[in-house]
């Protein structure tokens, strides 16, 4: 696929630490931070890779605080490109930056490459196995300073480093995956998640979430997208099948009650303390339930679209 027209890149301050490591001890990869007002998280990414790889994007949708600034001293190379969607920035970066590697790894501004994790790259790429187009890591996930370590939330396998010419990025609203032509493998190192910025900004982010996770429920299955399957060894197959044949069937307002259930009690999510707690309530019931009154706004809004056409929708209402 052809790339989408010129790349404006913002060239990186000649000290910056990214740039300082001799290029013979660099790991042939290309690493691709998506941004937009990340000031808070975006150093400690930055510094996870700083000095080992070989490259480092910095693709920023627009942002008004220091994030560019931050990423320009650092060393990374800063492009520029309009949001259009979380699957949608990742296909722009995989088809229009100039990448001087085969590999890619595609990290949040709110994650971190561990020295472990880091080790393993430089060994593995150093002679990538044949046939394997891509690789799974595990995240490590942190919320208000506690690793949730049960409810199913680790090990989270998550693709996110490929070749980046057979690799592509599946059309969702939200919670899209990587996907590549050829063999998957796994890497035994974490990759760690942990948001700085307020929780207040957490919750806000989750509010857009739910409307695009309603829409993808509504949708059904993506063309092209990650299959359902359960007997795979691919973990996004699994959690797909589970999402489309299991979740999705549940009736709407229950199945937040359900999942609640299913993560704090039989996972084990109790056992993550006050903090897990927490997060339990907010992304497991509260998110899930705000998702199903997204549906139910949106299919009362057809009901009376087709009543009175000339009523406006709950889109053009916001």
């Amino acid at each position: 696929m052809a790339p989408h027209g010129p790349v404006t890149v913002l060239q990186p301050t000649p000290t910056g630490s990214l740039e300082a490591a001799a290029s013979a001890d660099l790991v042939p990869l290309a690493v691709v931070i998506l941004t937009r007002d990340e000031e808070d998280n975006l150093p400690h990414a930055l510094a996870s890779v700083a000095g080992w790889a070989s490259e480092v994007w910095v693709v920023d949708a627009g942002s008004t605080d220091r994030t560019v600034a931050i990423a320009a001293a650092a060393g990374a190379r800063v492009a520029s490109h309009a949001f259009e969607g979380y699957a949608a920035q990742r296909t722009w970066a995989l088809r229009s930056l100039p990448f001087g590697t085969d590999w890619v790894l595609f990290l949040d501004a709110d994650e971190a490459v561990t020295p472990e994790l880091g080790a393993e790259l430089r060994r593995v790429l150093a002679s990538p196995p044949s046939g394997v187009s891509g690789f799974y890591v595990k995240r490590r996930f942190v919320f208000l300073g506690r690793w949730l370590r049960h409810g199913g939330y680790y090990p989270v396998w998550l693709l996110r480093v490929a070749r980046h010419a057979v690799a592509r990025c599946e059309e969702r609203g939200v919670d899209e995956h990587l996907l590549v032509d050829g063999g998957t493998a796994r890497l035994r190192s974490d990759l760690l998640h942990e948001d700085r910025r307020p929780l207040s900004r957490w919750i806000e982010r989750h509010v857009r979430y739910a409307a695009l996770a309603a829409g993808d429920l509504e949708r059904g299955p993506a063309a092209g997208g990650v299959a359902a399957r359960w007997r795979s060894d691919q973990p996004a197959e699994r959690s797909r099948w589970w999402y489309d044949r299991v979740y999705r069937r549940i009736p709407l307002g229950a199945r937040a009650l359900v999942y609640f259930g299913y993560r704090y009690v039989l996972r084990g999510g109790f056992l993550d303390g006050r903090e897990g707690f927490i997060y339990y309530v907010l992304q497991v019931l509260w998110y899930r339930a705000l998702i199903d009154a997204n549906i139910l706004e949106a299919r009362r809004a057809r009901v009376q679209a087709r009543r009175d056409p000339a009523s406006p929708s709950p889109a053009a209402r916001r």
